[in-house]
C-alpha cells in the first residue's frame, strides 16, 4: 500500500509500505476517511534539525502521516475479544498508545502516559494510507448518524474543541469568543453555539470568517482590520466575554483571549506551539481569571463528542470543505497550508 510521509520544507511523498498484519491485541482498520489537522502543518513545514528527524519515530523508519483516522475494522489479531471489536464495525481511533496500566491510560488518557507513548500519524503509522494497525483499546464507536468524514473530524480537531468547551463549562449563560477559525476554531464555533452560547469568532481571513458565520457565529471579527479585544469589549457592552478560547496557537491570539475575557472569566488554550508573554498581575490575577490548558480528549470524551454531534444533528459536514484522493496529497497540503479553507479530508 502507499502512505503519505512528511519530509519537511513543505514537501511530502507517497511511499510504499507493506499491508499491516495485526498482532496480539491489535486490529487492522480499512481507512475510509483521514482528516487533515492544523498540527500536521508543523511536520509539513519543519526545517533544519526538525525536518531531518522526521520519520524516525517508534516504527524505526518513515512514518505514515495522519492522526484523524476513521474506517471499518478489517482484521482482528490474536486475543481480541468480540466485546472489543468486530470485523466490519464502523469506528474512530483514539490516536494514542500508552503503557495501558497507569492511571492515565486506564482513564482513557493514554496521551498523558508517563511511561512513553506512541502518537499515531506522528511516531507511529497513521491514517493517510488504505490500512492502519492499532491496538483494539484505541477504537471508539462511530454513531450510525455520522459519516466517516465527520468521524475523522471528531478524531482530533472537533473532539479537541469539544474537550476544551467542556473544560470551560460553556452554556447558554455565556458569550464565547473563539480566536482562530481553522478546523478546531470552526468546530468550537459550531459546538459552542449548539451548547447555547453567543459566539464571537475571530480570524484574519475572510473565507474562514464567512464559514464561521455559516456554522453559527453570532458575530465575526477580522483581526487584520480591527483590534479584536476592543471589538469584543464593544460587543459585550464593555464587560468582555465570560468564556474565551484560543485555537490559533499564535501569541496575539492567546493574549487577546486573555484580555477580552470578563472579570471572573474562563480562558482556554488549545492552539499548539510557540511562546507567549503577558502581565500576570494585570491580565490574570486582578481580573480573577481561570486558565485552562486543554490537550485533545479521552476515549470517552471522543465518544461523547460524536454522540453530541449526532444527537444535536449538527451540520458538521459543512466544516469539510475539501475532499481528496491520496494521490492528490501534494495538492491537498499546499492548499491547506494557505489556511484559508475549512477542513480537508482524504477519502478512500
Amino acid at each position: 500500500m502507499r502512505g503519505v510521509v512528511f519530509l519537511g520544507h513543505r514537501k511530502l511523498e507517497l511511499r510504499e509500505f507493506p499491508d499491516p498484519t495485526p498482532g496480539p491485541g491489535e486490529v487492522v482498520l480499512a481507512i475510509r476517511a483521514s482528516g487533515m489537522c492544523g498540527s500536521d502543518l508543523h511536520p509539513y513545514r519543519a526545517a533544519g534539525d526538525a525536518a531531518a528527524a522526521l520519520g524516525l519515530g517508534g516504527t524505526g523508519g518513515p512514518v505514515i502521516a495522519g492522526h484523524e483516522p476513521c474506517g471499518v475494522v478489517a482484521a482482528l489479531g490474536p486475543g481480541v475479544a468480540q466485546a472489543q471489536a468486530e470485523v466490519g464495525a464502523r469506528v474512530m481511533c483514539h490516536h494514542y498508545k500508552g503503557c495501558g496500566r497507569c492511571t492515565h491510560c486506564r482513564a482513557g488518557w493514554s496521551q498523558l502516559c508517563p511511561h512513553g507513548r506512541i502518537v499515531y500519524g506522528v511516531t507511529g503509522h497513521g491514517g493517510h494510507a488504505p490500512f492502519m494497525k492499532v491496538p483494539a483499546s484505541t477504537l471508539v464507536p462511530l454513531p450510525d448518524e455520522l459519516s466517516f468524514e465527520e468521524g475523522a473530524a471528531v478524531s482530533c480537531g472537533t473532539g479537541t474543541a469539544y474537550g476544551a468547551l467542556k473544560r470551560l463549562d460553556v452554556s447558554g449563560r455565556d458569550t464565547l469568543a473563539v480566536f482562530g477559525q481553522g478546523p478546531v476554531g470552526l468546530s468550537a464555533t459550531l459546538l459552542g453555539s449548539a451548547m447555547g452560547a453567543r459566539v464571537l469568532a475571530v480570524d484574519v481571513g475572510p473565507e474562514r470568517l464567512a464559514l464561521a458565520r455559516a456554522l453559527g457565529a453570532d458575530a465575526v471579527v477580522n483581526a487584520k482590520e480591527t483590534d479584536p479585544v476592543a471589538a469584543i469589549r464593544e460587543l459585550t457592552r464593555g464587560e468582555g466575554a465570560e468564556a474565551t478560547l484560543d485555537c490559533s496557537g499564535q501569541s496575539d491570539g492567546r493574549v487577546g483571549a486573555l484580555r477580552c475575557a470578563a472579570t471572573w472569566g474562563r480562558v482556554g488554550f488549545v492552539g499548539e506551539g510557540g511562546t507567549t508573554a503577558f502581565d500576570v498581575s494585570q491580565d490574570m490575577l486582578r481580573r480573577q481569571l481561570t486558565i485552562h490548558a486543554s490537550w485533545t480528549f479521552s476515549t470517552l470524551g471522543q465518544e461523547e463528542c460524536a454522540r453530541f454531534v449526532a444527537r444535536k444533528r449538527l451540520p458538521l459536514a459543512r466544516l469539510l470543505t475539501h475532499r481528496f484522493g491520496l494521490a492528490q496529497a501534494e495538492e491537498a497540503y499546499r492548499l491547506f497550508d494557505t489556511q484559508t479553507t475549512g477542513k480537508g479530508v482524504f477519502v478512500f
